[in-house]
């Protein structure tokens, strides 16, 4: 007997701060991938399903992305603006 399945498996990637397009919210968005894996006897064996998507941490709301967007968003996540992951400090001047 051959015992044969898939699996999910789901990786958080990064949170960004976005206005959110389902309910207008400027708020923290995570991005996800889902890789969907072919398994033989409970044994994870390849890859044969990857999705990408971003959650609304505010309204629940998800929206599935192509894999150059979700690399884009991850490259800004992890570059920041002047190497600071969570975006530019805000500046003010004092005058």
């Amino acid at each position: 007997m051959i015992i044969f399945g898939t699996r999910g498996y789901l990786y958080q990637l990064a949170v960004l701060t976005m206005v959110c397009g389902w309910c207008g919210n400027p708020a923290a968005h995570t991005l996800r991938k889902r890789v969907t894996k072919f398994t033989l006897f409970f044994v994870p064996l390849f890859p044969f399903s990857t999705k990408y998507a971003t959650q609304c941490t505010f309204c629940g709301g998800e929206r599935q992305i192509p894999k150059e967007h979700a690399d884009q968003l991850l490259a800004q996540a992890q570059g920041g603006q002047d190497g600071n992951p969570y975006g530019a400090a805000q500046q003010r001047q004092h005058g």
